[in-house]
């Protein structure tokens, strides 16, 4: 508790409210059931074959999900900053074992619902099953624009688009891990890079 204390709830608790209306009490309880963990850099929340037993919210940090292809190639999937939940919400809802990576790139500041927390919130407030689908609603939309992206648009589109996104990821993440994000090798994205320095 003593650690808990310490804890600045006010980013997570603005998060919500943007969703719903939530009384000081009910976010006191929402607070209360949310676990605070540090997680070093370079360090696994999941791994593929795992049972993701999480949703987490990013007080600071920036954290990547990916899968291996066929051929062993580390795909990025999403960047995941402050203010962004992070999970795999098909591992985490059905219980199966995952087929993505979870790696943080910096360390991290976390607040973290497992399976019965999360069961414990919504059957107190079930108002906030509304701020869940609407959190679902967000990354759905996101991941079905970045796949129009992928099939329509050039590699500097692709890479402009990600800047409108993520402005701050290329002062925080190595090149090759926007190049897997992009689908595009390192060498590409440097020619990309340069190209739009010389054009600007």
């Amino acid at each position: 508790m003593k650690v808990m204390a310490l804890v600045n709830f006010d980013k997570i608790n603005d998060h919500v409210c943007r969703c719903h209306s939530f009384s000081t009490k009910e976010l006191d309880f929402f607070d209360s059931i949310l676990q605070y963990k540090t997680i070093p850099k370079k360090s696994f929340l999941l791994q593929e074959g795992e049972i993701c037993n999480f949703e987490a919210y990013v007080l600071k940090g920036c954290i990547r999900t990916f899968y291996v292809d066929q051929n062993g190639f580390e795909v990025i999937l999403q960047f995941v900053i402050e203010d962004w939940w992070v999970s795999d919400i098909a591992s985490f809802h059905n219980q199966v074992p995952s087929k993505l990576f979870i790696e943080t790139l910096e360390d991290c500041e976390l607040l973290i619902l497992n399976p019965e927390s999360k069961d414990r919130l919504l059957n107190e407030l079930p108002y906030f099953e509304r701020v869940f689908r609407l959190m679902v609603q967000r990354n759905l939309a996101a991941t079905q624009n970045r796949l129009i992206d992928t099939i329509s648009k050039s590699a500097q589109e692709k890479y402009e688009e990600f800047l409108v996104h993520y402005p701050t990821i290329p002062q925080r993440v190595a090149q090759h891990h926007i190049a897997s994000y992009l689908g595009i090798s390192p060498e590409f994205l440097s020619k990309v890079r340069a190209k739009m320095t010389r054009a600007y």
